[in-house]
């Protein structure tokens, strides 16, 4: 069995925080009108043992906190800053990285444990919506939801030498069963496709705080590919 992250605690009560205000502001142990027996504050505790599982190096409870934390700071550019969070909580709940579905995967799943613990189908909608759009960090204009969620995911990429350096190394441990050649091929189209981006972050704050940064960083990793 997985070690207990030290943040578990917290990390619930944020989510039964969360998830009593999308319900409208209802106890989220409480069973929502027809439902099919399933205690809507234990979807936390099923988030947590996915975002724990042992094929995940970079995609772990870590990455989840720290989403979540960006979140929380680019809050004011959000419509719905609460459907973006929720969104955060299961954009990578299914990683498998022999997979190319895992954001399809995720968006399924979030719509139907969102539906089982009473969200409201708008909520629901959207938040399907955002942990789809994380599979190209593209949000058109005027997304607001999908500017402030792809900014919070994509905010590592601004991280310091050493942090992006164990960034890297942590996504390169994810797919370890690929060759070096075939990683160094794939590697190198996803940063040539995040650097022809017109801008990596879409928030007046995440531009201004993360861009140079994180083109820097990605500049240098794929210099370092070859």
């Amino acid at each position: 069995m997985a070690a207990t992250h030290p943040a578990h605690s917290a990390l619930l009560d944020r989510w039964n925080e969360l998830l009593g205000r999308a319900r409208g502001g209802t106890n989220p142990t409480d069973e929502p009108d027809g439902g099919e027996g399933h205690e809507p504050a234990a979807y936390g505790e099923r988030l947590l043992s996915a975002w724990a599982e042992p094929q995940r190096r970079y995609h772990t409870t870590d990455h989840l906190i720290a989403v979540l934390d960006r979140v929380d700071e680019l809050a004011e550019y959000a419509a719905d800053a609460d459907a973006v969070r929720l969104a955060a909580w299961f954009h990578d709940a299914v990683y498998l990285p022999d997979r190319s579905e895992n954001e399809e995967r995720s968006a399924r799943l979030a719509e139907r444990a969102l539906t089982e613990a009473g969200v409201p189908s708008r909520t629901v909608a959207e938040v399907a919506r955002l942990v789809r759009l994380t599979a190209t960090h593209d949000p058109a204009r005027g997304d607001r939801d999908g500017e402030v969620l792809c900014d919070a995911d994509l905010a590592v990429l601004a991280g310091g030498p050493q942090e992006y350096a164990r960034y890297a190394a942590a996504v390169r441990e994810e797919y370890a069963f690929v060759p070096d050649d075939l990683f160094r091929q794939g590697r190198s189209d996803v940063l040539r496709q995040l650097l022809g981006l017109p801008r990596l972050f879409r928030t007046t704050a995440g531009h201004d705080r993360w861009e140079a940064k994180a083109r820097r960083n990605l500049s240098t990793e794929l210099e370092l590919l070859g």
